[in-house]
């Protein structure tokens, strides 16, 4: 099981508020995706994507039912 730092990004809906909510954490984690489902499955229409760093972090990009997010984890 291998430790991460994850930054877990929510955008905001408001046209005018540029400001998101931002939660970090140090977490052990097996699978990233595993870890991103459950933290969603509950949502309704949710879909992500995974993007991978030439720097070894890992990035999916989740939107679920119109509602922007982000998680970021770097290896720790």
């Amino acid at each position: 099981m291998k430790e991460y730092e994850v930054v877990h990004e929510i955008f905001n809906e408001c046209a005018n508020n540029q400001m998101r909510d931002v939660f970090i954490e140090e977490v052990p984690i097996d699978d990233l995706e595993e870890y991103v489902r459950k933290h969603h499955e509950k949502e309704r229409d949710f879909t992500f994507e995974r993007e991978d760093l030439a720097d070894g972090t890992v990035v999916y990009h989740v939107n679920t039912s119109g509602l922007l997010q982000r998680y970021t984890f770097t290896e720790i």
